[in-house]
């Protein structure tokens, strides 16, 4: 097999490696191609059916602090008069609260924090108003754990939020996740539309914040107000401190370059691989009046919003799939990730199968010894003003499996390009049918068999596993390969590889 000319060999360490791209693959042959996954619905989790809640609870956030799940989102209510308008109530917006132990039953305390209808006996955070010397809105929430080692305690957790004032995003901080006070006088982002979910978060692997919000590329601020020009799109800055930011940038994308209206693009560092960056953006798409649109669900009710504006009625959303190893250019899927699915109430509307910011791992849930799984978490039943509001519901996933390298039974291969390891052991997260196989080979940087790790020598793997121990005959010693530049020649038949990562011998599986 010829290669490119000699690069760089890539340094993985001990690191773990996706298929989610193409940055390691230098051939692809025979039928091996990369594929594609979709989440598996699960369980509704969670019903926003309390007074406070409103009708169309969204822009989520997400996390594991601990031996608990958190989870925060907006309480906001649309308001729909029959045949006439559909608006927003702009004096019933929260940010909301539930927790869990376990990712599927989920509740939602009684904080005691915020006075509703005379009460304080609700989940609500945050109420949208006056807060020192910001004015919140906090129905544009986006909370996370500052894992910022140099972080204080008192303000461990961190908030995004729309400028309920001057235009902008502010910055909001808590000792606790639910006792907030500015973090800053005045906001920290100005140039965006940010009408939207917009993040931030602290990026272990690069040491520095990084902040992704919604745009549109032409447009411009004036006067305290944005002037939108251009499509719905997603734009990134860095900062030492959330306080001051780098020039920002817009995303550029390779692998489906064509124009999409993208926003709420949930990016943060993939927990097992933080050195890539993944998101889950919502792409909008109008459709045309026509029999598959009269077809759908709720086909009065879709009607009645279109009577406001007609694409509260003919937009539909779903959620994509993308990477990056940059932060700025990501390899995004064109293909949904997250369909709207089978066709029942609440589906196939404006706002459904907005993923939250972010995945978690979660038990398994076929059988206690089997290994985790990744839960994403949808929106249901958005932006229509039903009674009893919207709904929550769980997906999984394999651990890494978004995409996967995968060949039929007739066979295929990929060679990657040159990488250099630590360790002493390579994994696999990998499934076959039960007559495929995978058998990996090792090479030079220039192709040639290392020896003891030919093709030929390695013994034949299958089964479903998360972190499979590649073994040759004999047992060579891999780690005197460690340092030095090498590639995989990875065989497969009737089998997926989901992720790859040397190792040394005794660490911990998974």
């Amino acid at each position: 097999m010829k290669f490119s000319p000699p690069t760089l060999p890539v340094t993985l360490g001990s690191r773990r490696e996706l298929f989610i791209d193409d940055a390691l693959i230098e051939h692809l042959t025979g039928g091996a191609r990369r594929q594609l996954h979709h989440p598996q619905p699960r369980e509704v989790v969670l019903h926003f059916d309390a007074p406070e809640e409103g009708t169309g609870c969204g822009y989520c956030s997400l996390f594991q602090d601990g031996d608990r799940y958190r989870l925060y989102y907006k309480g906001f209510a649309l308001k729909v008069v029959p045949g006439k308008i559909v608006n927003e109530d702009v004096a019933h917006r929260f940010t909301c609260y539930a927790e869990s132990t376990d990712g599927v039953h989920w509740t939602k305390p009684e904080l005691g924090l915020v006075d509703y209808l005379g009460s304080r006996a609700n989940n609500i955070v945050l109420n949208t108003g006056r807060h020192g010397t910001l004015d919140v809105d906090a129905a544009h929430p986006a909370i996370f754990k500052d894992l910022n080692p140099a972080c204080p305690a008192d303000a461990r957790y961190k908030g995004m939020f729309r400028s309920d004032g001057v235009h902008g995003l502010v910055m909001m901080q808590s000792p606790d996740g639910w006792q907030w006070t500015p973090l800053h006088d005045e906001p920290v982002i100005t140039d965006g539309a940010f009408d939207s979910q917009n993040l931030a978060f602290w990026d272990t692997v690069r040491g520095e914040y990084r902040a992704y919000w919604r745009c549109f590329p032409g447009g411009t601020a004036a006067k305290g107000n944005w002037h939108p020009e251009g499509p719905r799109s997603i734009r990134t800055a860095t900062s030492p401190d959330l306080l001051h930011w780098s020039p920002a940038h817009d995303l550029t994308y390779v692998g489906s370059p064509a124009p999409e209206e993208l926003y709420v693009s949930q990016i943060k560092p993939y927990h097992r691989a933080p050195h890539l960056f993944i998101g889950f953006p919502a792409r909008y798409v109008e459709r045309p009046w026509g029999a598959s649109m009269h077809a759908l669900p709720d086909h009065a009710h879709r009607e009645q919003r279109s009577a406001a504006q007609n694409r509260y009625g003919t937009a539909i959303t779903e959620s994509l799939l993308m990477c990056s190893r940059d932060g700025v250019e990501f390899t995004r899927w064109a293909e949904g990730f997250l369909r709207p699915g089978p066709e029942r109430t609440g589906t196939w509307n404006y706002g459904h199968q907005y993923l939250a910011w972010h995945l978690v791992e979660t038990p398994s849930s076929l059988a206690p010894d089997a290994p985790p799984e990744l839960s994403l978490y949808a929106v249901e039943n958005y932006w229509t003003g039903h009674a009893g509001g919207s709904s929550l519901r769980r997906y999984t996933l394999r651990l890494d499996g978004f995409v996967s390298l995968l060949a039929p039974m007739s066979g295929g291969e990929c060679v990657t390009r040159p990488v250099t390891f630590d360790g002493g052991e390579l994994r696999l997260n990998f499934a076959t049918s039960a007559a495929g196989t995978v058998r990996v080979e090792l090479q030079s940087d220039t192709g040639a068999p290392l020896p003891g790790f030919g093709l030929e020598a390695c013994e034949p793997i299958f089964g479903d596993a998360i972190d499979r121990r590649v073994v040759w005959s004999g047992n060579p010693d891999l780690s005197r390969h460690a340092g030095q530049p090498l590639r995989l020649r990875l065989v497969l038949q009737d089998a997926d590889i989901y992720s790859f990562r040397f190792a040394h011998p005794g660490s911990p599986p998974f």
